[in-house]
């Protein structure tokens, strides 16, 4: 069995008292720090304090230790043993040091893995988590992270997936839109922080110029029945964003046998389909939206001027 080791660290031009100020947000409502939604949000099962439980994506762990302001460690939940810690301390009056300390104990295919997948995503995360820090403290960012080829093939192919659900009582619009409809289906995506709660903004879930046909709420209804060219075949679309999840929705009814025709062949690819188009939207408005930092200083992008070190090993 073999012990993981992995430390950053980087000076911040702020007080110590401004960045554990911060600190103390983590995982919170309105956390300025953890890189979501680009990653998957840290959830815990209630405010940080030890003994609270959650994690982040597949990664589980428990709150071990916490000083207010100061430091937080989060030791890994059996089966894994090991923990990451998060502490801040003072580098001068208007100067602090960050780190972020990681050790695991590898056993198995983990061995493996720890090399080759986890670490690079692993640094990732916690690079971008300084980036953040220095941005919502200072307001500047002196060198962003940059995500390596491996670690963007990493996270294309570890996005997340759309869940086969029951249409929403809340999507009345398609309810109403397609009477007693022949196929109906929807699939949901979790809504993580960071992303837009605008139905609008996930008009682009369908590939084409599709009439919007309706609003209301958080629903934005759409008629894909391809402008006529396929007589006796009624189809919408609609997108529906609450407060947890944004839910792709259809309805067709194929009232003639040209459209019941058109609609039997395109019936075998249209669930791989709306689920490769949910997936890739979400994913793009992830990589495209303001980060945790950008979003606590009012999304502006401010110009760089302070300098910050960051050592990884």
């Amino acid at each position: 069995m073999s012990t993981a080791r992995n430390e950053h660290e980087r000076v911040v031009d702020a007080p110590a008292a401004v960045v554990g100020a911060l600190l103390d947000r983590l995982s919170g409502p309105d956390d300025p720090l953890f890189p979501t939604p680009v990653w998957p949000a840290m959830v815990l099962d209630g405010p940080l304090a030890v003994g609270a439980r959650g994690g982040h994506g597949p990664v589980r762990y428990e709150v071990d230790a916490y000083e207010p302001g100061r430091r937080v460690r989060f030791a890994f939940t059996a089966p894994d043993e090991g923990f990451h810690e998060v502490s801040v301390e003072p580098a001068g009056p208007h100067r602090c040091r960050v780190r972020h300390v990681l050790r695991t104990r590898l056993r198995g295919k983990d061995r493996l893995l720890w090399p080759t997948v986890v670490r690079p995503v692993h640094e990732a995360m916690v690079g971008e988590t300084l980036d953040n820090i220095e941005r919502a403290a200072t307001g500047t960012l002196a060198a962003p992270a940059r995500r390596s080829p491996r670690v963007r093939l990493l996270h294309r192919l570890g996005w997340a997936r759309p869940e086969s659900v029951g249409v929403p009582e809340a999507a009345r619009l398609i309810r109403e839109a397609v009477p007693d409809p022949g196929y109906r289906d929807a699939y949901r995506m979790e809504l993580l922080p960071g992303l837009p709660r605008e139905p609008r903004a996930w008009a682009g879930v369908l590939r084409g110029a599709f009439p919007v046909v309706a609003e209301e709420g958080g629903e934005l209804l759409m008629d894909v029945s391809g402008s006529g060219r396929t007589p006796g075949l009624t189809a919408r679309a609609s997108v529906l964003v609450d407060e947890r999840h944004v839910t792709l929705c259809t309805a067709v009814r194929a009232d003639t046998a040209r459209g019941r025709l058109y609609w039997g062949t395109v019936r075998r690819v249209h669930p791989f389909m709306a689920r490769t188009m949910l997936r890739r939207v979400h994913r793009g408005l992830a990589l495209a939206a303001p980060s945790a930092a950008e979003r606590e200083n009012g999304g502006a992008h401010s110009p760089v001027s302070h300098p910050s070190h960051l050592v990884s090993g």
